[in-house]
């Protein structure tokens, strides 16, 4: 990695916690180049994230519900920017790096499937015999391989600390059979695999439950798949409803929908920085690797609320994600995702012409599994309209006029 703790760019918006990642300390980027003279090398990483393809393409990539379902629903690109600003309030009350862990926030989503978690599920199963597929791996990829804007690398060169953030925002990988493409990045740069991510990641990984949660209350509400009633049998439901009805006795439905989603995001963000504050009284940290070496993660709901957000959960995966209409769209979905993988296996000629030359680079006319990871890449990098359209193509018996 680059050497670049006396580089000129040491300055912040805010004051820094002890724990906080450090602009001026980076650990650098595996490929040397030149820095800002005017961004920091965390804002730098942000900005080559909102520039880059992958990210552009979350605009039509489901999350719940399939793009052309309607227009306000959640999609990955909304998602990620709810989850951005979620996290950078977090992580400005916690006095950590706000640009680091936008970053990573922008990132999380970057290797998610068309389709959402079906699209996931049908390449896991299909990637089964060819080393696998998992969709934090996928971002790391995209991160570190698939974006082309760079004559001398691949990926976007991202700093070791943003990487880190992308690989561990969900904990320490201990004695865990590496991914594909973790495997690869860990022999050009140690990611300290078996210890906690930095207070930023952990930001955008509580960031990332407290935005779906609550979008998805919204859109289960917009789609009619539960109502409000049916949320009061929710204990944090419950007890938000009621605060909004005692505070305006003569709400409409409509903003009491508002009211309560604002306060539900409110309640949980509070939680989780009295229970984050907690922690780091405890264990003090004077450094970013003190909390890393830490026993458990620093940046968490209490107890009580992670009892009241697993019985939400299990609420929207019972009435939501399970809902008849949602089924038939991911059977659906199973169908385009299973049909390109094997039609594109079974002849790579069928790819685009750049997608023919990356099989061929890398001996996938005769290596099934190289094969595999090509065409994984790019059915993983596909919009839901993209994939749609592309078994169109291939499969609807029409001719052109």
């Amino acid at each position: 990695m680059t050497d670049t703790s006396t580089a000129s760019y040491n300055y912040c918006a805010l004051p820094l916690a002890a724990y906080a990642c450090r602009p001026d300390q980076t650990k650098g980027r595996i490929f040397d180049e030149g820095e800002s003279k005017t961004r920091t090398p965390f804002q730098r990483d942000r900005d080559r994230i909102i520039h880059s393809s992958a990210f552009r393409r979350l605009k039509y990539k489901t999350q719940v519900f399939v793009y052309h379902e309607g227009d306000h629903y959640r999609t990955r690109l909304s998602h990620t920017i709810e989850v951005s600003q979620i996290t950078r309030s977090l992580a400005r009350a916690l006095y950590v790096n706000e640009d680091l862990a936008e970053a990573i926030a922008l990132s999380h989503d970057l290797g998610h499937t068309p389709f959402a978690h079906t699209g996931e599920e049908v390449l896991e199963e299909c990637m089964g015999p060819y080393g696998g597929f998992e969709h934090n791996d996928q971002s790391l990829r995209v991160l570190t391989k698939l974006e082309r804007k760079y004559h001398r690398w691949q990926g976007l060169n991202l700093t070791w600390e943003t990487l880190e953030g992308v690989v561990k925002h969900n904990g320490p990988l201990e004695n865990k059979k590496l991914p594909t493409t973790l495997a690869e990045v860990q022999k050009q740069t140690d990611l300290r695999l078996d210890t906690y991510a930095s207070v930023e990641a952990q930001c955008a990984a509580l960031a990332d439950d407290i935005a779906y949660n609550n979008h998805d209350v919204e859109d289960g509400l917009r789609a009619g798949m539960f109502t409000l009633k049916d949320l009061e049998g929710v204990t944090l439901l419950r007890d938000v409803i009621a605060d909004v009805k005692k505070l305006y006795p003569d709400i409409a439905e409509h903003y009491l929908v508002q009211e309560s989603i604002r306060e539900m995001i409110g309640a949980m963000v509070t939680d989780v920085l009295a229970e984050s504050n907690r922690r780091l009284s405890v264990l003090k940290p004077q450094s970013v690797d003190d909390v890393r070496a830490a026993k458990q993660a620093m940046v968490a709901f209490s107890p009580a609320m992670e009892e009241k957000v697993d019985e939400l959960r299990a609420f929207l995966f019972d009435r939501m994600y399970r809902h008849y209409t949602v089924m038939r769209v991911r059977l659906k979905a199973e169908r385009v995702v299973r049909e390109l993988f094997d039609a594109f296996m079974a002849r790579y000629q069928l790819l685009p012409e750049h997608w023919q030359t990356r099989v061929e680079d890398v001996g996938g006319m005769v290596d099934d599994t190289a094969r595999a990871r090509i065409v994984c890449d790019y059915i993983a990098g596909m919009t839901d309209r993209y994939a749609i359209r592309e078994h169109e193509k291939l499969f609807d018996i029409y001719w052109d006029k």
